[in-house]
């Protein structure tokens, strides 16, 4: 690896960081990054959720007090984001880097009208929410949950936004549904490593300067967090997405 690829994975890792500390996105800096070192689709993807994993299993420590008191509740939960994580790995395995490069511009497409929306639909959520204590699981909700799983396994941007509102649909209280996001969130993560791991798709030389800059961007955008106005970070992340976007649509069917 070069001088040139490695001051790109530290820059995006720190940007795709301090973003993830401050308004989320940082997915739209360290994808493209990885794809940009020359990595095949599928080894950026996985090596890019693998980059995500200790961050996804710091969140669900840190939401354990509300997660406790639900119990066996949380079983079938967990076997959904178990079966739906697993299933989406082997997936994107199974389809190769053909398919995922035909498949990244709706991807991104789909992650940044999420970012883009998740504001409204918070807000439409909110008005609409009638919460409950424990909601009852049914086949529907289930069925929801996996193909969230599915979805965060296969790709994983914008995925958080999903089960966030697939909670909060149910009648999950919005602190409850943000820990439930965490925890089902490192199940995904958990189980696609795994299994990008065990199928050596992960390229470890890439992955330790994307997560060297992305912990010194974590620590920045904490430190930053008070200072910066949330709207311009935001509109800047829709507009990496959207630029994303139009250039792998651009460059995968018209190019």
């Amino acid at each position: 690896m070069d001088a040139t690829a490695i001051a790109l994975l530290l820059a995006a890792g720190f940007t795709a960081g301090g973003m993830n500390a401050l308004a989320g996105g940082g997915t739209f800096f360290s994808f493209p990054a990885l794809l940009a070192t020359g990595l095949p689709p599928v080894t950026a993807n996985a090596t890019n959720a693998v980059a995500l994993w200790p961050a996804s299993l710091a969140g669900a420590w840190a939401a354990r007090a509300s997660l406790r008191p639900l119990g066996r509740y949380l079983i079938p939960l967990l076997l959904a984001g178990l079966a739906g994580g697993l299933l989406g790995g082997l997936l994107l395995l199974a389809g190769g880097d053909d398919m995922f490069r035909v498949l990244i511009p709706w991807l991104l497409l789909a992650a940044t009208a999420l970012f883009a929306a998740s504001p409204w639909l918070g807000a439409w959520l909110a008005a609409r929410r009638c919460e409950a204590e424990h909601p009852p699981h049914t086949p529907l909700s289930l069925a929801a949950h996996v193909g969230v799983s599915v979805y965060g396994g296969y790709f994983g941007a914008g995925m958080g936004i999903l089960q966030l509102a697939a909670f909060s649909i149910e009648g999950h209280p919005l602190t409850r549904a943000n820990a439930l996001k965490n925890l089902i969130s490192a199940v995904i993560y958990s189980i696609a490593t795994l299994t990008f791991i065990i199928a050596g798709r992960v390229s470890w030389h890439e992955l330790a300067i994307l997560l060297t800059g992305a912990t010194l961007g974590g620590y920045a955008g904490g430190a930053l967090g008070e200072k910066l106005p949330p709207t311009l970070l935001r509109g800047f992340v829709i507009l990496v997405g959207s630029s994303m976007t139009l250039y792998y649509f651009w460059n995968t069917y018209l190019a």
